[in-house]
């Protein structure tokens, strides 16, 4: 007896999310670097949550699955929009003719944007000491 899931991953910056898709409720369990943590309270502003069910709203798949989440590295905001690529991943795998709405949405855009490296004589990538003339 095998459990039928739709599987998806998500990546922003330094984060890394696996989303499993599983025929349920609506349920979301969530682990963060290894760590059980409850959705709700890992994230408290209302913009994260709009923007993880985003995928599910869009395509009308809010209560169809329960949600498992493994999500590693980077901040909050990098790690949301990683679940939320994911979560659009885990459902074209699920229906392929969800495609169209979420392309249409940028659901299943990458967002390639990563910290420039810092370079030597530098203080940070970018910045340097102040110059003067005299």
């Amino acid at each position: 007896m095998s459990i039928v899931q739709y599987y998806g991953t998500g990546r922003r910056k330094t984060s890394i999310a696996r989303v499993y898709l599983r025929p349920g409720k609506g349920e979301v369990k969530l682990i963060v670097n290894k760590r059980k943590r409850v959705f709700d309270e890992y994230f408290p502003l209302k913009i994260h949550k709009i923007t993880i069910n985003k995928p599910l709203s869009i395509t009308s798949t809010m209560d169809n699955f329960d949600i498992f989440i493994n999500v590693k590295g980077g901040g909050i905001s990098s790690q949301t929009d990683a679940i939320k690529l994911g979560l659009a991943r885990a459902l074209l795998e699920f229906n392929p003719e969800l495609r169209a709405q979420l392309k249409k949405a940028g659901l299943l855009t990458r967002d390639a944007r990563e910290k420039e490296r810092k370079k030597y004589g530098l203080l940070k990538a970018r910045k340097a000491t102040q110059y003067h003339k005299r």
